[in-house]
């Protein structure tokens, strides 16, 4: 590794960090990358691009008052270059774009300073940037913000995401009209024509490759001639909104690298940041690493995907950086941590407490519980609880939170009631803390498991000519296109019947509740039913129905008892979510509990059918994904009952 010191060179429209293992070219005073250079290549980005149209921030944004996600897609640039740092050791430099009221309606109202740093013996530059909207500006809506990096198409073809989701990819031309053939929206193609044979038939689909906040650490692309690797390692997600399962974008065909901190995928409307005017704000995302490695005493190009992972290790550790310059980014001693033990009391599974075992416990805004799902504005401070439900969170940026946990095998949210302050250098311990999830009475039955997704049901093979190679025989085989279609397949001469005590959701529940296509290309409603047996019953008792859903889109679902036809059922949740789960490849959205009341008098001795109809119908994509179903006897006077 060279250990020359970092040089920063100012030219007319460009400025260039060079620290003698990277070269990286940014115009001036735009902050767009349109260069980096190593290991003899000249410009690892599409040179056959736009300078403004190869590494850039962008965002998404709309008036104040207007529905749904989308909106007007800017591409960030600057109006000022300013350095902050420059020394052998580091060189800090910034692009500023500043709002003012004679851009209103033309331009978001925000002030945006984009930050890149590079540091002597550093592989790779960092950027973070921090967006502030001043109190007596307009409002406005942001559905998106994150950083863009469009690399060489000829040198970078294989793309990796996870240990066990990694692949060769098409090119982009494969997905163009004359090589492809339009699927059921725009993100999805099936490559008819390819480049290369080898691609032929597959479908390719950028929701393919999303990840879990939790899990999405580091991705990006390898170049096999000359060996090198470009990634993107996000050491935090303290700045992403949603929490640790919101679902991102990562990689994609192109070959394109995106770090994203802000999107409404896999939630809808309810994830968009929304301004009034009147509300000051300020948020400082980032810094993320761009990594670049190349091989050394070695000769297998996936080498490069193990020693990213390693690199990523390091700065996970090294978070949060001490050496950007910003004011607004917080050192670890202007920060403080919390700690504490999780128990959970369910009477029904045990006398005594449980340990919260691998339980999430986050802080985050003020709100309800489970607020943090759809919660953009603020800061998220997230770790799982140890075998023994301790759990411990540091480096967390000062103000004012709640403490929040979910725990897997349990339904609901946790919420501690009263605010935690964290001060700068604090130390606080929460003590024991214990989660009561709901609960009125003993389990008459129960079919999933409640962790907040429907992975554990039957997820179908596809359609053999919408496949992706990668996803066969995968743990992750829900990622396949069109697996809403197979529904239909399975069932061609009535709906889903599931009997408890016969029945085996990993085989015979259907990961989905979507609609059924009819001979004239409209859509069905569905209705599954659940039979179960009661050797008696409580006639004046009151039983519960816990419904959890994984995710829900456009959809309805209807209860009702023993009589399918009902009028009005005796739950409706009315129409929910805008999540588009099914549509691009998730198992879960947004987490929704459901707890109904039951009059006994519904139910009989013997057999007993829940009917569950989801009506809504208009298109394929709509429907729903269940979590966990369980039905709860009324509540007994001897509250000691176990299982």
């Amino acid at each position: 590794m060279s250990i020359q010191g970092v040089q920063l060179y100012i030219q007319d429209d460009h400025v260039v960090m060079d620290n003698g293992i990277l070269q990286v070219t940014i115009s001036n005073p735009e902050g767009i990358v349109t260069g980096v250079s190593y290991q003899g290549i000249d410009n690892l980005l599409e040179v056959h691009n736009e300078e403004s149209n190869r590494g850039y921030w962008d965002l998404v944004w709309s008036d104040e008052g207007t529905a749904g996600t989308t909106g007007t897609s800017y591409v960030i640039k600057g109006s000022k270059f300013r350095v902050i740092v420059e020394n052998e050791e580091q060189v800090e430099i910034s692009f500023t774009r500043a709002w003012s009221s004679s851009l209103e309606g033309k331009h978001v109202p925000l002030n945006i300073d984009k930050r890149f740093i590079m540091l002597r013996g550093s592989s790779g530059f960092y950027s973070y940037a921090i967006y502030e909207h001043l109190k007596e500006w307009p409002g406005f809506n942001l559905p998106q913000t994150r950083i863009v990096f469009k690399l060489k198409k000829d040198k970078f073809r294989y793309m990796a995401v996870a240990d066990n989701r990694q692949r060769r990819m098409p090119l982009p031309e494969d997905r163009s009209p004359r090589r492809s053939r339009p699927l059921a929206y725009p993100e999805a193609a099936l490559l008819v024509h390819p480049v290369e044979p080898e691609f032929k038939g597959e479908v390719d689909d950028k929701y393919q490759y999303s990840c879990e906040n939790k899990d999405l650490y580091v991705h990006g692309w390898i170049c096999s001639n000359p060996p090198v690797g470009w990634w993107q390692i996000t050491p935090s997600n303290e700045f992403r909104s949603g929490g640790p399962m919101k679902q991102n974008l990562t990689s994609h065909v192109g070959p394109t690298n995106l770090a994203m901190f802000l999107s409404a995928h896999y939630v809808g409307e309810d994830m968009v940041l929304k301004f009034q005017r009147g509300e000051p704000w300020k948020k400082v995302f980032g810094p993320v690493f761009i990594y670049l490695n190349t091989l050394i005493d070695n000769d297998d190009p996936l080498w490069l995907w193990e020693d990213a992972k390693e690199q990523m290790l390091t700065e996970v550790q090294s978070w949060p950086y001490n050496f950007p310059a910003s004011e607004d980014f917080p050192k670890s001693e202007q920060r403080g941590g919390v700690s504490g033990r999780l128990q959970v009391s369910d009477r029904h599974v045990s006398h005594d407490y449980i340990s919260a075992n691998g339980a999430y416990v986050g802080l985050a805004p003020p709100g309800d519980a489970g607020s943090w799902q759809t919660e953009s504005k603020g800061y998220q401070f997230w770790t799982r609880t140890d075998a023994d439900g301790y759990f411990l969170l540091s480096d967390v940026c000062t103000g004012d939170y709640n403490l929040y946990a979910w725990v897997p095998g349990f339904i609901g949210d946790y919420k501690k009631g009263a605010n935690v302050t964290i001060t700068p250098g604090c130390d606080l311990d929460m003590g024991d803390l214990v989660y009561e999830p709901p609960r009125d009475g003993r389990t008459l039955w129960e079919i999933g498991i409640p962790d907040r997704t429907a992975a554990e049901f039957y997820v179908p093979d596809p359609d053999p000519n919408y496949s992706n190679k990668l996803y066969v025989n995968h743990p992750d085989r829900f990622r396949q296109y069109g697996l809403w279609e197979r529904y239909a397949d399975l069932y061609p001469n009535g709906d889903l019947v599931y009997t408890v005590g016969v029945s085996d959701y990993r085989t015979d529940w259907f990961f989905a509740q979507v609609t059924r296509k009819k001979d004239d290309d409209k859509y069905k409603g569905t209705t599954w039913q659940i039979k179960f047996n009661l050797d008696n019953v409580d006639q004046t008792g009151t039983y519960k129905l816990r419904l959890a859903l994984a995710t829900a889109h456009v959809a309805e679902l209807q209860v009702r008892i023993n009589n399918p036809e009902a009028n009005p059922p005796v739950f409706t949740t009315g129409v929910i979510g805008h999540d588009n789960t099914i549509a691009r490849h998730g198992i879960h959205g947004l987490y929704r509990l459901y707890s109904i009341d039951v009059n006994g008098a519904l139910l009989i001795e013997g057999e007993n059918t829940i009917f569950l109809t989801q009506p809504m119908c208009s298109s394929a994509l709509q429907g729903l994904m269940y979590d966990y179903i369980r039905l709860e006897a009324p509540p007994s006077n001897n509250s000691t009952n176990k299982l």
